[in-house]
């Protein structure tokens, strides 16, 4: 954890009942922020490679650790993990920093907390990048049901939920395992198998390239070692929760948005998203699920040239 605490200086912020871990930069780009929000299981350091980049373009660049995450707060309530807090936490962010609005960026899990922070609090959103994770518009029944309907209960998002406190204590004891093998370039992010994540964290087969080399890798194995995995999947086990609390939201994302896909991602292009999301751009990179570690330099560039037109127009 000393490599990113060194980058950009950390500090802990308290908010909406927690304290959030918060790394900034381009603190003199006052008025101009932009909010990068990670994915699953990953740290704010997945964004080490566009910080520094968005900084000299003028922005104001604010990066949490998400709570249960890093050294932000790890609630004991799993409810204390579902849609409302996460978005409350990025909106008491930019109370305590004095914004109206911001840009929002997003992977993963990131993704669809901006995608839910357009539509829960719409007057914070300035506009949207998201990346890997399309808008998911609600299913029928609550989602985990859909789910296990559709891929069966060895899929993952079922696994947690179905069977809880097993795949935790699995990633717990095999992290380094787990995480060489998930960050994997042009590689799903899980494999089609019984237990799905369990036996990614067990399998010693060589899997592809590596996203990350060792001294980067090390920043999130220190991370998980010290904290565990049961907070970061108890996002998973609110799914159901959150498919609740947005039953009664406009489901139309009416900001501007840009949607970056990885062309060997598990996750396909959603083909009804301009039907929820109207001013959405639609851009491909030839990587895997970590676009913005697979691909940093087009990434940051892809970010940044639709920013540049955004704000001409």
């Amino acid at each position: 954890m000393n490599r990113i605490a060194n980058f950009h200086d950390p500090i802990l912020i308290s908010l909406n009942g927690v304290e959030l871990e918060v790394f900034e930069v381009g603190k003199e780009n006052r008025g101009n922020p932009i909010v990068l929000c990670h994915g699953w299981p990953e740290h704010a350091y997945s964004w080490r490679h566009q910080m520094p980049a968005l900084a000299a373009a003028g922005y104001h660049v604010i990066v949490p650790n998400q709570r249960g995450y890093g050294n932000s707060s790890h609630p004991s309530d799993v409810t204390d993990y579902d849609i409302a807090n996460l978005t409350g936490d990025l909106v008491a962010l930019l109370d305590h920093f004095g914004y109206q609005d911001a840009i929002f960026v997003g992977h993963d899990w990131g993704a669809n907390v901006v995608w839910s922070m357009a539509i829960l609090h719409p007057d914070r959103v300035r506009r949207i990048v998201n990346l890997a994770l399309p808008y998911q518009a609600r299913t029928p029944v609550p989602w985990i049901e859909f789910m296990e309907t559709v891929f069966g209960e060895d899929n993952y998002f079922v696994h947690f939920n179905r069977k809880p406190g097993i795949a935790d204590a699995v990633l717990d004891e095999n992290v380094g395992q787990f995480l060489r093998n998930l960050f994997r370039k042009n590689a799903p992010p899980a494999p089609p198998e019984p237990g799905m994540m369990i036996n990614l964290a067990r399998t010693t087969a060589p899997l592809g390239d590596p996203v990350m080399n060792d001294s980067d890798l090390s920043v999130l194995i220190s991370s998980f070692e010290a904290t565990g995995f049961t907070a970061s999947i108890n996002w998973y086990r609110n799914m159901d929760r959150n498919w609740r609390i947005l039953a009664n939201v406009d489901p139309i994302v009416h900001q501007p948005a840009l949607m970056i896909y990885g062309t060997q991602d598990v996750i396909p292009p959603a083909e009804n998203l301009s039907e929820f999301v109207p001013n959405v751009e639609v851009l491909s990179l030839a990587c895997g699920h970590w676009i913005q570690q697979e691909k940093p330099e087009e990434t940051t560039r892809a970010i940044l040239d639709w920013l540049a037109v955004r704000q001409a127009a």
